[in-house]
């Protein structure tokens, strides 16, 4: 039986294609790969990309996928972010949806200029970035960009697991690996990292131990380990940087 303490943890990488229907079947596809009680971070919109000429027609998807993805997860947990509209402004979203509900959800804060983002979407609120409890487990996510940004990390410090979807530049793949191990050492807990396998994004997906062990996807659509309450407590016991296990 599954508790707390210990759950499948899974990272998906796969492209993105310009058809929405298409990547939803794909997503639901992957999903299916992946254990029934799994925790299931996807890349960031991956259900459109940023379709920066087709925002509307992404924004107007968006509750479409969300209803058919909450029928399929069953005792799944899955995080991903899509292109959302509200009051006549877009929103990049994370979403962390489990058995027909939505936990949680959050707006990208930290927009991504060089990649145009700042013309086309609105930034969310830094204070939507908080922990979330899934069953015992705290969780934060982190957007993409919003990995570069050191006061974020403190935000999700005492978080047991941090998500990461995103869409990072090849050109800065090294950045990702470097970035993402440095978090899970930093906060002493479980990252799980999922980018896109796009020609212009690093498909470095992987998972952090807090310890510091990273496994990635090295071209696997789907990645799967473990997530263990005991390996985070043991760690903020081993060496106590003052990050509490408190549950």
């Amino acid at each position: 039986m599954t508790t707390s303490k210990t759950r499948p943890l899974t990272t998906l990488c796969f492209p993105t294609d310009p058809q929405f229907e298409k990547n939803l079947e794909y997503l639901v596809g992957l999903i299916e790969q992946t254990p029934s009680n799994a925790i299931v971070i996807a890349p960031e919109v991956c259900l459109s990309g940023f379709a920066y000429e087709r925002f509307e027609q992404a924004a107007a998807f968006t509750p479409i996928a969300l209803e058919q993805l909450l029928k399929c997860l069953q005792d799944r947990l899955l995080v991903f972010t899509a292109i959302t509209h509200k009051e006549d402004k877009f929103y990049n979203t994370a979403y962390a949806l489990h058995k027909g509900d939505v936990l949680h959800q959050q707006s990208k804060a930290k927009l991504f200029a060089l990649g145009g983002e700042t013309d086309y979407f609105t930034a969310g609120n830094e204070n939507e970035i908080k922990t979330f409890d899934f069953e015992g487990i705290k969780i934060g996510i982190l957007i993409c960009f919003e990995l570069r940004f050191k006061h974020l990390w403190q935000t999700l410090e005492g978080c047991d697991l941090i998500a990461i979807p995103a869409q990072w530049g090849k050109l800065r793949s090294d950045h990702f690996v470097t970035l993402t191990n440095a978090l899970g050492v930093m906060n002493q807990c479980y990252v799980a990292a999922s980018d896109a396998l796009n020609e212009d994004t690093s498909g470095m997906s992987g998972i952090i131990t807090p310890y510091g062990a990273e496994i990635r996807n090295n071209g696997e659509e789907v990645l799967t380990s473990s997530y263990e309450e005991r390996t985070v407590t043991s760690m903020r016991r081993y060496l106590n940087v003052g990050i509490s296990s408190d549950r």
